[in-house]
């Protein structure tokens, strides 16, 4: 007979890049446990590819040995780059348990998550109540053609929602950094620009995109997304259009 825990929602993954900064880990494991405590009975353990341990191979071990035969991987990822498409299918292919991996909670199928909008604008109101006219959307930054191309659609949705201009920048890899954006928007005309930091933890790039923002004169900047309300949904709106029809899933 299948034993009765198996018969449970299945327990969650959450995979973070991973940070040798320690605010990073710890803002995943506050979604971690936001995301536990808004889904009761339901395991949710955080995991990360670099820098903290563990890793998902390692926690999907752990989940064997305690008798699981199943669990849903929710990357932690705001694009569908390198990590999504390699170091995470690479993670969980040894798993001796089924393993169903959700969508990166930037826009899957090229539809921005009204929750992730939702959580930016808290954001933004949090950071600069007074107003902007300008907007930056700050993302860590990809070489990969296609993700970038989904940073700028989350940049068009909050420039429609909000009525403003948008510009994306990004902290590595791919130009413009923030504070050319901010400079750009300045220049333009904009008198009171906001940067919206389009980050799930704190870490070495928000820190820098904050400095350089700053110093370009940008009215505020938004803290990094972490254990918002709307994050937790969207993660369990994830876990749950993987898990539809899946026996026992809640």
């Amino acid at each position: 007979m299948r034993p009765a825990h198996l018969s449970a929602a299945p327990p969650v993954v959450l995979v973070a890049h991973g940070s040798r900064d320690v605010r990073a880990a710890e803002a995943t494991r506050a979604l971690a446990r936001a995301v536990a405590a808004a889904r009761p009975g339901t395991t949710v353990l955080p995991s990360w590819l670099d820098h903290t341990e563990p890793g998902p191979a390692a926690v999907l071990g752990q989940l064997v040995d305690a008798g699981h035969d199943r669990a849903v991987v929710v990357p932690l990822l705001l694009t569908a780059a390198y990590h999504r498409k390699v170091d995470i299918p690479a993670a969980v292919a040894a798993a001796p348990i089924e393993v169903r991996v959700t969508d990166v909670l930037g826009p899957a199928d090229g539809v921005v998550d009204a929750a992730l909008l939702a959580a930016l604008r808290r954001r933004l109101a949090e950071a600069e109540p007074g107003g902007y006219d300008a907007l930056v959307l700050a993302a860590a930054g990809t070489r990969d053609a296609r993700a970038r191309g989904s940073v700028g659609r989350v940049a068009a949705a909050l420039a429609a929602e909000l009525g403003i201009r948008c510009r994306v920048s990004y902290a590595s890899a791919a130009p413009p950094a923030a504070g050319v954006a901010v400079a750009k928007l300045r220049a333009g005309g904009a008198r009171r620009v906001a940067v919206s930091a389009y980050f799930l933890a704190p870490g070495l790039f928000h820190d820098g995109v904050v400095a350089a923002a700053g110093g370009a004169g940008a009215v505020a900047v938004t803290a990094p997304l972490t254990d918002l309300p709307e994050l937790v949904d969207l993660v369990l709106r994830r876990v749950d259009a993987v898990t539809a029809g899946w026996s026992g899933a809640v």
